[in-house]
Protein backbone atom coordinates (compact mmCIF):
# COMPACT_ATOMS: atom_id res chain seq x y z
CA UNK A 1 0.00 0.00 0.00
CA UNK A 2 2.96 2.31 0.63
CA UNK A 3 4.06 1.98 -3.01
CA UNK A 4 0.50 2.49 -4.26
CA UNK A 5 0.34 5.70 -2.23
CA UNK A 6 3.60 6.98 -3.74
CA UNK A 7 2.31 6.25 -7.25
CA UNK A 8 -1.03 7.92 -6.51
CA UNK A 9 0.83 11.00 -5.22
CA UNK A 10 2.68 11.02 -8.58
CA UNK A 11 -0.74 11.27 -10.31
CA UNK A 12 -0.97 7.60 -11.39
CA UNK A 13 -4.42 5.94 -11.21
CA UNK A 14 -4.13 2.75 -9.15
CA UNK A 15 -6.41 -0.27 -9.71
CA UNK A 16 -6.42 -3.31 -7.43
CA UNK A 17 -7.40 -6.75 -8.77
CA UNK A 18 -10.21 -8.71 -7.20
CA UNK A 19 -7.97 -11.80 -7.07
CA UNK A 20 -4.18 -11.82 -6.65
CA UNK A 21 -2.91 -13.82 -9.58
CA UNK A 22 0.52 -12.23 -9.95
CA UNK A 23 0.32 -8.49 -10.31
CA UNK A 24 -0.30 -6.54 -7.14
CA UNK A 25 -2.05 -3.73 -8.99
CA UNK A 26 -2.34 -1.91 -12.32
CA UNK A 27 -1.47 1.75 -12.84
CA UNK A 28 -2.47 4.15 -15.61
CA UNK A 29 -1.55 7.73 -16.44
CA UNK A 30 -2.31 9.97 -19.40
CA UNK A 31 0.86 11.64 -20.69
CA UNK A 32 0.78 13.92 -23.74
CA UNK A 33 -2.65 12.54 -24.65
CA UNK A 34 -1.49 8.91 -24.54
CA UNK A 35 -2.53 6.43 -21.85
CA UNK A 36 0.35 4.52 -20.25
CA UNK A 37 -0.66 1.25 -18.59
CA UNK A 38 1.69 -0.68 -16.29
CA UNK A 39 1.17 -3.89 -14.35
CA UNK A 40 3.01 -3.68 -11.01
CA UNK A 41 4.62 -6.31 -8.80
CA UNK A 42 6.04 -5.18 -5.46
CA UNK A 43 8.81 -7.17 -3.78
CA UNK A 44 9.90 -5.51 -0.53
CA UNK A 45 13.36 -6.11 0.93
CA UNK A 46 13.48 -6.26 4.73
CA UNK A 47 17.01 -7.14 5.90
CA UNK A 48 17.60 -8.44 9.42
CA UNK A 49 20.14 -6.68 11.61
CA UNK A 50 22.49 -9.62 11.11
CA UNK A 51 22.18 -9.67 7.30
CA UNK A 52 25.64 -9.49 5.78
CA UNK A 53 26.69 -6.47 3.74
CA UNK A 54 26.36 -7.03 0.00
CA UNK A 55 27.68 -5.25 -3.09
CA UNK A 56 24.57 -6.29 -5.02
CA UNK A 57 21.21 -6.37 -3.31
CA UNK A 58 17.69 -6.67 -4.63
CA UNK A 59 15.16 -9.28 -5.71
CA UNK A 60 16.01 -12.70 -7.11
CA UNK A 61 13.23 -15.24 -7.42
CA UNK A 62 10.15 -16.23 -9.33
CA UNK A 63 7.65 -13.72 -10.62
CA UNK A 64 4.15 -15.19 -10.84
CA UNK A 65 3.36 -13.19 -13.96
CA UNK A 66 5.48 -11.08 -16.27
CA UNK A 67 4.72 -8.62 -19.04
CA UNK A 68 6.87 -6.41 -21.25
CA UNK A 69 5.14 -3.27 -19.88
CA UNK A 70 5.34 -4.29 -16.22
CA UNK A 71 7.13 -2.54 -13.39
CA UNK A 72 8.89 -4.42 -10.60
CA UNK A 73 8.94 -2.10 -7.60
CA UNK A 74 11.42 -2.92 -4.84
CA UNK A 75 11.12 -0.86 -1.65
CA UNK A 76 14.34 -1.26 0.38
CA UNK A 77 13.87 -0.94 4.14
CA UNK A 78 16.69 -0.41 6.65
CA UNK A 79 17.51 -3.18 9.11
CA UNK A 80 17.11 -1.01 12.21
CA UNK A 81 13.51 -2.14 12.75
CA UNK A 82 12.51 1.39 13.75
CA UNK A 83 11.93 3.12 10.42
CA UNK A 84 8.63 2.26 8.77
CA UNK A 85 9.47 4.01 5.48
CA UNK A 86 11.86 2.52 2.94
CA UNK A 87 15.36 3.98 2.57
CA UNK A 88 14.88 4.00 -1.20
CA UNK A 89 12.56 2.51 -3.82
CA UNK A 90 13.64 1.01 -7.15
CA UNK A 91 11.26 1.07 -10.13
CA UNK A 92 12.48 -1.59 -12.57
CA UNK A 93 11.14 -1.89 -16.10
CA UNK A 94 11.07 -5.25 -17.87
CA UNK A 95 14.43 -4.69 -19.58
CA UNK A 96 16.03 -4.08 -16.12
CA UNK A 97 15.09 -7.62 -15.03
CA UNK A 98 17.37 -10.52 -15.92
CA UNK A 99 16.09 -14.07 -16.30
CA UNK A 100 18.38 -17.07 -15.83
CA UNK A 101 18.13 -20.47 -17.52
CA UNK A 102 15.99 -21.82 -14.65
CA UNK A 103 13.42 -19.05 -15.12
CA UNK A 104 14.32 -17.05 -12.00
CA UNK A 105 14.20 -13.30 -12.34
CA UNK A 106 16.83 -11.02 -10.90
CA UNK A 107 17.04 -7.28 -10.32
CA UNK A 108 19.80 -6.18 -7.93
CA UNK A 109 20.14 -2.39 -8.23
CA UNK A 110 21.15 -1.70 -4.62
CA UNK A 111 23.91 -2.36 -2.10
CA UNK A 112 23.54 -3.24 1.57
CA UNK A 113 26.10 -1.87 4.01
CA UNK A 114 25.65 -2.24 7.78
CA UNK A 115 21.92 -2.84 7.31
CA UNK A 116 21.35 0.28 5.19
CA UNK A 117 20.34 -0.22 1.54
CA UNK A 118 21.39 2.34 -1.06
CA UNK A 119 21.30 2.58 -4.88
CA UNK A 120 24.33 1.20 -6.72
CA UNK A 121 26.15 3.90 -8.68
CA UNK A 122 25.09 2.71 -12.15
CA UNK A 123 21.46 2.18 -11.13
CA UNK A 124 20.53 5.53 -9.56
CA UNK A 125 18.23 6.24 -12.53
CA UNK A 126 15.90 3.48 -11.27
CA UNK A 127 15.36 4.99 -7.82
CA UNK A 128 12.88 7.31 -6.20
CA UNK A 129 11.89 10.42 -8.24
CA UNK A 130 14.11 9.46 -11.21
CA UNK A 131 12.61 5.96 -11.26
CA UNK A 132 9.06 7.32 -11.07
CA UNK A 133 9.72 9.62 -14.02
CA UNK A 134 11.32 6.77 -15.97
CA UNK A 135 8.24 4.51 -15.81
CA UNK A 136 6.23 7.21 -17.56
CA UNK A 137 8.12 6.53 -20.76
CA UNK A 138 6.52 3.98 -23.05
CA UNK A 139 8.91 1.06 -23.51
Amino acid sequence: MYVAGILADAKWNVYFPRRDQGFDFIITKTISGKIIIRAVQVKGKYPETMTASRNTYGYTGNLTQTHEDMVLVIPFFPANGICVAPSCIAFALWNDIRTNTKGKCSCVPATLKKGIPAPRRHFTHMFDACGLKRIEKNG
